[in-house]
């Protein structure tokens, strides 16, 4: 039997604890219990939180530079700090924890499933069991990991792209912990994710208009606000938003406030929702996100909505994914989504092209054909690893899936294609993201709905799951991506980050069947309180492809505004390439969408968010350390509601219900009898 040590050294977990030989820091480790421990927490806590958020409104949390600031705060109350390539690890296995209600279609997918109906789509609903949902997690949940380090080569170790989100990361953590900074000119990570989408905000974290002296001197302040008053921040503002939170478990009202009148908020669902986590989320989304999030609630719910009501072709009630104006607008929400998406990949697709071509017609000189690779071979991650990695989560993922769903639901061939489709949507999703910072995924999940439905033809089932089991690759190499670039510019051990992302993915795994699963038992999925939107995104399509009906006339609107959204996606990527100071207010065309999807109540609190955030940045944030401390209080507040969701949900489970409904007549709360 081998030793610990023994497995150590297989493992190469030696390698990991030693800095690179010209390092003039002393040797520390990296791969350690605590770096790994801090990690799992914080991407337990994110998973729920995603989870919860991710239902209500289909707008998830990556919060990497959030976690290497909450780690960085944790690990100050440990006997010994964390080092920075300790902080890497946990960063990278709180992101690969709390990313998987997405990668494995929890949020849309998954309830989607549980919309199916026999007379429509000629199979029931599928409910999946708890065990079930282990296997479909288990299916998907490496195949990204395994498939990062050799995409990482490419667009990190040779092409060098930005990865902005990622470089920012690394700067904080430069500033946390007094190295030189990876960069001068870097962005704040937006933080958020819809359901299938990245989208780009920007923001700074340093002034680069400072001299050098000023540079130094705001790091410094910076790195002492965070460390004495960063803690007493990240506590107080979540006890607040947790506080709000179960205030309105107990008292619906809270949350459902008929800003607008009772009238506007019974029949056409203009309300307000207070949440101190959406006005969390509005401050690490930035002010023009969010603006392009309510611009979308304002052309969705308060023109196109009461049109297509008025017109007759949306006569059920407004609520109505089916015949009211609410599954209406969803069809123009889906036009925008693709159009934005797919023109913002072109750029991708044709730069791809032309350089196979090249490099296929032209012979490289000997300086480019070095290796740029900055690590040694003991702190990478093994190409038989990779090999072997790749093989058997494909296999074993096929089976899985054939396991849990069958042959009614999806061929196995029809898997297999999936996955081998996943890693080629990867590899343009990366790219995208490491120019520009947005992750296309949403047009690359239709993108694969469109191919499996010539593929497997009038399967809505074998749609849905081939379309997520494509998408979950794209998406999770994206998403650790971003951390691998964080670790090459701090000099962290790819092979440590690696063993984080399969360690997170593992635990994530139980970590999110177990809270769906419990989130279905007590509560209605879709439904009033968590309505699921992207579900019916999945859904709608996927019928859309079988048979060709749409609502009436949404036809000719899906046409206007995809034509009018892909000239703005034209014209944003033109803008960005060419650095204009007025790119971040073309808007953002999924953001747009998004105020469709969602009900008006989220978009307003998020603007609430903007706004501060904005305000904050052009009035207050003039001293060091106000631009770090705005992320942290924006954090607690995120994570607030969260994680006191799980109280919520207990409280649900075990039968308690609301103190009353005072306020809620005529049905505007969830929770509350009409």
């Amino acid at each position: 039997m081998l030793s610990l040590r023994g497995w150590s050294r297989r493992l190469g977990l030696d390698s990991l604890t030693r800095r690179d030989a010209n390092d003039s820091e002393s040797s520390q480790p990296e791969f350690t219990f605590a770096a790994v421990s801090i990690g799992l927490l914080i991407g337990c806590l994110l998973c729920f939180t995603n989870l919860y958020f991710g239902l209500q409104t289909g707008w998830i949390s990556m919060m990497s530079l959030q976690s290497a600031l909450i780690g960085f705060l944790l690990s100050k109350m440990l006997p010994k700090p964390l080092s920075p390539q300790e902080i890497i690890v946990v960063q990278t296995t709180a992101v690969a924890t709390g990313t998987m209600p997405l990668a494995a279609g929890f949020v849309g997918i998954l309830p989607a499933l549980g919309l199916l109906s026999e007379e429509k789509d000629g199979t029931p609903p599928i409910h999946l069991s708890w065990i079930a949902a282990i296997g479909w997690s288990c299916s998907i949940a490496f195949f990204g990991v395994f498939l990062s380090p050799p995409i990482r080569k490419q667009v990190i170790i040779e092409e060098q792209l930005a990865f902005p989100s990622g470089t920012a990361t690394a700067q904080l953590i430069s500033v946390l912990h007094r190295l030189p900074p990876p960069d001068t000119s870097l962005r704040r990570r937006n933080g958020y994710t819809e359901v299938d989408t990245e989208d780009i905000s920007e923001g700074t974290l340093l002034n680069d208009s400072l001299n050098p002296e000023e540079s130094i001197d705001r790091v410094e302040d910076e790195r002492e606000v965070v460390t004495q008053e960063g803690w007493s921040d990240l506590v107080y503002s979540f006890l607040a938003s947790g506080a709000m939170t179960l205030a309105a478990y107990f008292f619906p009202i809270v949350f459902s406030i008929p800003l607008f009148g009772k009238y506007l908020a019974r029949e056409w669902l203009w309300s307000f929702t207070p949440s101190l986590s959406y006005v969390g989320q509005g401050i690490i989304m930035g002010f023009p996100t969010t603006l392009s999030m309510n611009l979308g609630m304002l052309v969705g719910w308060g023109i196109l909505s009461p049109i297509s009501k008025y017109s007759g072709w949306a006569p059920g009630p407004v609520g109505d994914m089916s015949t009211g104006a609410r599954g209406w607008i969803l069809w123009v929400s889906l036009a925008i989504m693709c159009s934005d998406s797919v023109v913002s990949l072109l750029p991708v697709v044709y730069e791809s092209g032309m350089k196979l071509l090249r490099s296929s017609s032209i012979q490289l000189e000997d300086d480019q054909n070095k290796d740029h690779e900055v690590e040694t071979e003991d702190r990478l991650v093994p190409i038989r690893w990779v090999v072997n990695g790749l093989l058997g989560s494909v296999i074993i993922g096929t089976l899985l899936v054939w396991m849990v769903f069958g042959n009614e639901g999806i061929k196995p061939w029809a898997t297999l294609i999936g996955f081998v489709m996943g890693g080629l949507l990867s590899i343009l999703g990366v790219r995208a993201l490491g120019e520009t910072d947005l992750n296309p995924v949403s047009g690359l999940g239709k993108i694969s709905q469109l191919l499996f439905a010539w593929i497997q033809p009038g399967n809505v089932v074998a749609n849905i799951i081939a379309g997520g089991v494509a998408e979950a690759g794209a998406q999770q190499a994206g998403d650790l991506m971003q951390d691998l670039k964080t670790g090459h510019l701090i000099h962290a051990s790819p092979r440590a980050q690696f063993f984080g992302q399969l360690i997170g993915s593992l635990l994530s795994i139980v970590v999110s069947a177990t809270a769906y699963t419990l989130y279905n038992r007590a509560y209605e999925i879709p439904g009033p309180s968590f309505p699921a939107p992207t579900a019916y995104v999945w859904l709608s399509l996927a019928r859309l492809l079988r048979d060709g009906q749409l609502p009436d006339y949404s036809q000719v609107y899906m046409v206007v505004f995809a034509a009018v959204f892909s000239i703005i996606a034209g014209v944003k990527i033109f803008a960005v390439r060419r650095r204009a100071s007025y790119a971040k207010w073309i808007p953002s065309g999924v953001a747009f969408a998004i105020g469709f999807l969602n009900t008006p109540s989220f978009s307003l609190a998020r603007l609430i968010g903007g706004i501060v955030e904005y305000l904050y940045h052009t009035r207050v944030a003039k001293s060091g350390g106000a631009d770090i401390r705005l992320i942290v209080i924006a954090s607690g507040f995120v994570l607030g509601e969260g994680v006191i969701s799980i109280v919520s949900l207990v409280l649900r489970t075990f039968g308690v219900g609301v103190a009353s409904c005072w306020g809620c007549s005529g049905g505007i709360c969830a929770g509350c009898p009409a």
